[in-house]
């Protein structure tokens, strides 16, 4: 199972993996996050990014999730490839062989989440903080998504406390764990 939250930077996707993760070792599964790449990359991020470091992030992103999903049961994403895609569409406009990889990867995600954008993003090292920049690449993450006729769950602006259970809902899990009962069975 390999679930990615999408979206614009500083809208939340790092704590929902932290969240589910949690929630998901409490159900006894092996959990893995693939956490956001670009804060690897060698390359200028953010809006000083060129199609050269989104590349670089696009490749490191798969090549981690492929590693994570051979010894994980679950695997939470930081985004998706398409996100990071949406950088790069942003920046030099769309490429054909990034399109093609990327609607050919999206069919990997067992579970896609679209995190909605609720306040400007906050500085915390590397985080670009324009909420112009914000609003555009999640316009073009949109725009992704509908082209590619991308399926994905929107998360509701207005609930953010139920986020985890919308996903752990969606993807058929409970939202708690069996819990064993220590009062059957050998008592007369």
């Amino acid at each position: 199972m390999k679930i990615a939250f999408i979206g614009s930077h500083g809208v939340g996707k790092t704590t929902l993996c932290f969240d589910l993760a949690s929630r998901l070792k409490r159900l006894d599964l092996g959990v893995d996050i693939v956490k956001e790449v670009a804060r690897g990359c060698p390359l200028p991020i953010n809006q000083d990014t060129t199609l050269e470091a989104q590349a670089w992030i696009i490749h490191t992103q798969i090549a981690q999730e492929i590693a994570a999903a051979t010894q994980y049961e679950a695997v939470i994403c930081d985004r998706s490839v398409l996100d990071n895609y949406a950088y790069l569409v942003h920046k030099v406009g769309r490429r054909q062989e990034f399109d093609a990889l990327t609607t050919s990867w999206m069919s990997s995600y067992g579970g896609l989440f679209k995190v909605p954008v609720i306040a400007a993003p906050s500085f915390d090292g590397m985080r670009d903080v324009s909420g112009t920049f914000q609003r555009e690449i999640d316009e073009v993450i949109d725009e992704l998504l509908e082209t590619f006729a991308v399926p994905c769950h929107r998360l509701d602006p207005d609930d953010r406390e139920g986020w985890v259970d919308a996903v752990l809902l969606a993807m058929g899990l409970p939202l708690k764990p069996p819990q064993i009962d220590l009062f059957t069975g050998g008592a007369a």
